[in-house]
């Protein structure tokens, strides 16, 4: 049955907007959330509109939708800031990428991620994370917990991972952080070009002297045998290695900050470590750093929940509106460590769900144990409306957080 189609709404606002505050969506996302419907248009930065999809159950259908396309290089593409629009000019990795191109290559690199293979790194990342505890605490009692411990964390995890001398975090961090912050695309594509450079000359090195390593892996069994260019595989190793670390940096940061301001639930933990893996799901329902990641473009006219998104327009699933969603999660904006949470969509959903979550879950509960077993009496040195916030055109997160212990 074909359902009723809607005339769209008037008066539609700007799209992203910046948080002012580390873990509550901004009052326009509220806004938005509050209005009858699950699809509201907005205003992108180019004065372009796209739908933003404000509930959970229409999030699933659409994501896992074949007739939305993840293609960045379509004109018709929802970037939501210049430096977005900027990366159209750059080889795409496979989360840019359509079936069945882009599932043959995910699956080149998805042996490396799946649940036995992270299990098995739990020593590795507990011994990364106790040392650079070790150099935090040493060097105390105060500190900046991003720079001495969230970034260099998942930063030496994902290099052992990809097989990226770690000798070299300072350069790829910095070019990883102006990758994705850069105010425009200039900046954005100086940056881009830094990381080819860099991993280009990695991968060349590798094919005359294999390594350890996943890089290792794709040139030898795929580059070497024609099965992906260079140009793929350079776009691959630097979706790798930002996604890698940025993203769990950021959640670390925030899930600190989340935890402090919530002392009732940071003592409920302390109490009872069970509850931490339970925790890092209600923190990545709580935070969805990576809010403007679901952006797609429709290829053909798609009828939904009574409204129809016409062939060539752009759709933007915002995971931190769709994780508050109360039809889903009682009371959306409290957060509770108890609250069962594991089906949010902090990852996204379908095909290009994150290929690295099974990571990502295992480096936070490594983290935040550590954390609250060695640094009990944690605590901010400013007052969380003093802390400098990225904006929302970029991962979720702070430069900087000031701590003593």
């Amino acid at each position: 049955m074909t359902e009723t189609v809607t005339t769209p709404p008037s008066g539609a606002p700007a799209f992203p907007s910046n948080r002012t505050c580390p873990y509550h969506l901004p009052d326009q996302y509220n806004e938005l959330r509050d209005r009858e419907g699950s699809l509201q248009q907005v205003t992108l930065y180019d004065g372009r509109q796209a739908w933003l999809v404000t509930r959970y159950d229409t999030a699933r259908k659409l994501l896992s939708d074949p007739r939305l396309s993840s293609d960045r290089a379509h004109d018709s593409f929802p970037a939501t800031s210049e430096r977005v629009m900027g990366f159209k000019q750059r080889q795409p990795a496979f989360i840019g990428m359509d079936p069945p191109e882009h599932g043959a290559k995910r699956r080149m690199t998805i042996s490396e991620f799946t649940v036995r293979r992270i299990k098995g790194m739990r020593a590795d990342i507990e011994q990364i994370v106790h040392d650079f505890l070790d150099k935090m605490i040493a060097s105390g009692p105060t500190g900046d917990l991003v720079s001495q411990f969230a970034l260099p964390v998942p930063s030496m995890v994902i290099c052992r991972l990809l097989g990226v001398p770690y000798a070299d975090h300072d350069y790829f961090q910095d070019a990883s952080r102006r990758l994705i912050q850069s105010p425009d695309a200039a900046g954005s594509l100086a940056a881009r070009d830094e990381l080819e450079e860099y991993l280009g000359g990695l991968v060349d090195t590798l094919r005359s002297e294999p390594g350890p390593g996943l890089l290792s892996t794709l040139v030898t069994e795929q580059l070497e045998k024609g099965t992906i260019d260079r140009a793929e595989l350079v776009a691959t190793a630097i979706l790798l290695l930002v996604a890698g670390h940025e993203t769990t940096a950021s959640m670390t940061s925030l899930s600190v900050i989340t935890l402090l301001e919530h002392p009732d639930q940071y003592e409920a933990l302390r109490a009872d470590p069970s509850l931490v893996p339970g925790a890092v799901e209600e923190l990545l329902r709580y935070l969805a750093i990576a809010d403007i990641a679901g952006a797609r473009i429709a290829t053909a006219d798609i009828e939904i929940d009574g409204q129809l998104i016409r062939a060539g327009e752009g759709v933007i699933v915002t995971n931190s509106i769709a994780n508050r969603d109360s039809s889903v999660f009682a009371d959306p904006d409290a957060f509770d460590v108890h609250r069962e949470a594991r089906h949010h969509l902090a990852f996204g959903y379908g095909v290009h769900q994150c290929l690295g979550q099974n990571l990502a879950r295992l480096e936070l509960e490594i983290i935040l144990t550590a954390l609250i077993e060695r640094l009990p009496n944690l605590r901010l040195t400013v007052p969380v409306d003093r802390l400098t916030l990225r904006p929302g055109t970029t991962i979720q997160g702070v430069n900087e957080l000031p701590v003593t212990w």
